[in-house]
């Protein structure tokens, strides 16, 4: 089917206005014609042209019953794939009206369907983003034509409506929403089914968070957590903003099988349910949960009340709610190092994005179509968003900077907005040129390099940092000296880069020079010699977990870079972790340390003795947190251990007993974690999986079954996950998603080599088949990463040159190539050091 192109969107735009829909949907019934996993769709769209001639209104019935444009009935096999045409149309207003029959998702796209195994109890939730609309009811669907919603949804006895504003039942299962303010269209919401609820009221609004009733003991559990962050956020936002919540309700949705982290539907959010925590979780992980319920609840201002034109404004939406959800969460929560969480994991996102091929700017020139669009919600539109804006406030202030936030509002508040308009309302708050701010950081690609180089003199020592790149950088630099066994932070100067000469050093030469301390810019550094001997030796000594987070960072980039041996960096991760007392640098570093370092940067030869480090680094934080002082360390060392076990022994130990000696006591995570590790082992059978499945019928642990299946060693196992996943196209997203996480594995490369060639044509079909959502999924997890050799990367680059993937696996495939073959130059750039 057809994507809208930007043109087309420019066209529809200057033809016509929409003033409302009024949407009624059934989801009580289905259809004869095409089976029972459909829902009905009523649509009336009421818009005025301002000229004569011709568009189009996109919808995906599964059966088209009847379209009917100012009391005229239409022939409904007029439809083109996606797209009815609406022509003759005369200057002045119009009423189309569509009725059809829609198809369920199974896949996260439009009307998702779910049914818990857990009760047997079914939910549907919409997720309408970019192309999906059309898949729920009829629209004219592009971001810049807003128009007013009006919704009645009919559901089965038992069931509760969510919608954008405020829902009311009518009786006889049906239900009525509020009437929207001017929205987009992809931000239309709904959710229905028999949630558990948990309802109360702040600043005179409703306010109330949903979720699986089988996840209703989980949810209580967490509740106050959740809502005091909410609260929190929404204090402080207004405390930011002039403008005030823009909507009559606020609803979080935590629901199933959800493809992002959440969307940020005006009045009803909807979150990935693994989100309400089942089982034992650290700090880091509750914080990141807040941080996600900060940054959509900034979306309310930063993409809802004020929206992008077209997509390749995403910027405005993405890096904005990421800025201030981590900003917000430091100043109205208790999680006050949230930016040390940024710097060692959402930053690295980016950083490893910027420096692929598919890289882009934060804000490109030009996104020709959604399905381009659709490939831009990633590290760069993110992370390095969020970072440009840091370094945006560090150059301008705070003070400006929120100024010209709410110059923007005001002036486009329920309308849309470019680029071109947030500069301006910008440059109205400051005398600084943020015209070429944007121009050096927004419309540019790549990562620049700091490097400090030092000079010693007689008496004094002087700093010199150079830029490898084009940006203006606002930072500070530290200075570190050696004192009574740890490091003690002389001076944290300003800096600007470029810097023209060399800065003095008072007394004597500092032991650790640290460019970008406090991490306000996005570049990467590189120590100097003495510097670096320093990091990899003192690391733990340094005082600021915001500044060993920058350094781990240096260090990860140089491995990546080829610069670093990935054993010296394992020895590092090592010799330190144990110190180390902000568990996001712990979590961090251990992630890198074994999807990356061990598991592909070293050779299958060297893989033991990594993955020794490894366990022998957890079984030493396992001994040193004994006493109970720090069960979140304890946690993530157990997880690790867990996945880097190349022995059963201790952990079907584990297994076995029910618990870890001294805790903790195996939660349904750590049994399937432990059970998938030892599915990859060979050291237990399907009977064992089954026996598991049993204790734990969740939707959580069909997936852990279908993990296990799908890594046992075993030629028939393989060839049924193979074929569930690229044959049977029944799995949801979530399952396919599994069943790939289980079936590559390193120590299974002589049973799984026949896959690899198969893995490219199956893929693409696969992806022509079922569509975006599982396009990503086939390329992120079901890609044979594990196969580091050039006979996979040569049959890659054939499938991107010979083959036609549609958009969003091609990219996936491009990134994971060049991953890749990064990995290749480290193994060899290692063998020949």
């Amino acid at each position: 089917m057809p994507v809208l192109t930007r043109e087309e969107a420019q066209i529809r735009a200057r033809f016509l206005e929409v003033q409302t829909y009024t949407i009624t949907l059934d989801l009580t019934v289905g259809d004869d014609t095409v089976g029972d996993d459909t829902f009905d769709s009523t649509t009336v769209i009421g818009f005025t042209t301002h000229a004569a001639g011709d568009t189009f209104v996109e919808v995906s019935p599964a059966h088209l019953r009847s379209v009917t444009l100012d009391g005229q009935a239409l022939d409904p096999a007029a439809l083109d794939g996606n797209r009815f045409p609406l022509t003759g149309l005369t200057p002045g207003p119009h009423e189309l009206r569509v009725d059809a029959a829609m198809a369920y998702s199974h896949t996260g796209e439009g009307m998702h369907r779910f049914t818990d195994p857990a009760d047997g109890e079914t939910y549907v939730y919409s997720n309408l983003f970019m192309n999906d609309v059309q898949r729920a009811f009829a629209a004219f669907d592009q971001p810049d034509l807003k128009a007013v919603f009006d919704l009645t949804v009919t559901a089965p006895d038992g069931w509760t409506v969510l919608a954008n504003g405020t829902t009311e039942h009518l009786g006889d299962g049906t239900w009525r929403a509020a009437t929207t303010p001017l929205l987009s269209t992809y931000l239309v919401a709904v959710a229905a089914g028999p949630w558990h609820s948990v309802r109360t009221e702040h600043a005179g609004l409703p306010f109330g968070i949903h979720c699986r009733r089988s996840l209703a003991p989980h949810l209580d559990a967490d509740a106050d957590e959740i809502l005091d962050i909410t609260r929190a956020c929404y204090d402080r936002y207004h405390e930011k903003f002039q403008e005030p919540y823009p909507f009559d309700s606020y609803d979080q949705a935590f629901v199933p099988e959800f493809n992002a982290g959440a969307m940020e539907n005006p009045g009803l959010v909807t979150f990935r349910d693994e989100f309400v925590f089942r089982s034992a979780v650290t700090d880091t992980e509750r914080q990141t949960r807040a941080m996600v319920i900060a940054h959509e609840m900034a979306h309310m201002w930063f993409g809802d009340l004020v929206t992008l034109q077209w997509w390749d404004d995403i910027w405005l939406n993405e890096s904005f709610a990421e800025y201030m959800g981590y900003q917000t969460l430091t100043e109205a929560t208790r999680y006050k190092d949230t930016w040390v969480d940024f710097g060692v994991a959402r930053k690295a996102w980016g950083y490893d994005a910027d420096q692929r091929p598919s890289t882009h700017p934060v804000a490109p020139d030009a996104v020709p179509d959604t399905a381009s669009a659709l490939l831009n919600f990633d590290g760069i539109s993110y992370a390095k968003g969020a970072s440009a804006l840091r370094q945006l406030v560090a150059w301008l202030g705070e003070k400006d900077f929120l100024a010209g936030i709410n110059t923007h509002f005001a002036r486009h508040k329920f309308a849309n907005a470019t680029l071109a308009d947030f500069i301006a309302s910008l440059a109205a708050n400051t005398e600084r040129d943020v015209h070429a701010w944007a121009d050096t950081w927004l419309r540019t690609t790549g990562v620049d390099t700091l490097t400090a180089r030092v000079t010693e003199r007689e008496g004094e020592s002087g700093l010199t940092l150079t830029r490898d790149g084009s940006r203006p950088h606002q930072i500070t630099v530290g200075l570190y000296d050696h004192q009574n066994g740890t490091l003690v932070r002389r001076e944290l100067r300003d800096a600007g880069i470029p810097v023209h000469g060399e800065h003095t050093l008072p007394g004597t030469r500092p032991a650790l020079i640290v460019p970008n301390d406090q991490d306000l810019t996005y570049a990467k550094i590189r120590l100097d010699p003495q510097s670096e001997e320093t990091a990899l030796r003192a690391m733990s000594r340094v005082p600021d977990p915001l500044t060993r987070a920058v350094l781990w960072n240096c260090l990860r980039d140089m491995v990546r870079d080829g610069e670093l041996d990935p054993a010296t960096y394992l020895h590092a991760a090592h010799a330190h972790l144990g110190d180390e007392d902000e568990l996001a640098n712990v979590q961090g570093v251990l992630a890198f340390a074994k999807t990356q370092a061990a598991d592909r940067y070293t050779t299958p030869g060297e893989r033991p003795e990594a993955l020794a480090l490894l366990t022998g680094l957890c079984t030493d934080l396992i001994h040193r947190t004994q006493d109970g002082t720090d069960p979140g360390l304890r946690l993530v060392a157990v997880r690790t251990l867990i996945d880097s076990a190349t022995h059963a022994d201790t952990i079907r130990g584990w297994y076995d007993e029910g618990s870890v000696p001294g805790g903790p006591e195996l939660d349904p995570e750590l049994r399937w974690r432990i059970l998938t590790r030892l599915c990859v082992l060979g050291a237990v059978d399907e009977a064992v999986i089954d026996a598991e499945l049993t204790q734990d019928p969740s939707a959580t642990g069909q997936e852990g079954a279908a993990r296990c299946r799908a890594a046992l060693p075993d030629p028939e196992a393989k060839r049924a996950a193979w074929d569930a996943m690229f044959t049977g196209d029944q799995l949801s997203n979530y399952l396919f998603t599994a069943t790939a996480q289980g079936f590559w594995q390193p120590e299974q490369s002589d049973l799984l080599r026949p896959y690899v060639a198969r893995y490219y044509p199956d893929a693409v079909a696969l992806a022509h088949r079922r569509g975006p959502a599982i396009a990503d999924a086939a390329g992120r997890w079901a890609f044979p990463a594990y196969a580091v050799d050039s006979h996979n990367l040569t049959l890659g680059e054939t499938c991107l040159t010979d083959a036609d993937p549609i958009p969003a696996l091609r990219r996936k495939l491009a990134d994971q190539l060049d991953d890749l073959a990064r990995a290749l130059k480290i193994r060899t750039a290692t063998a020949t050091s």
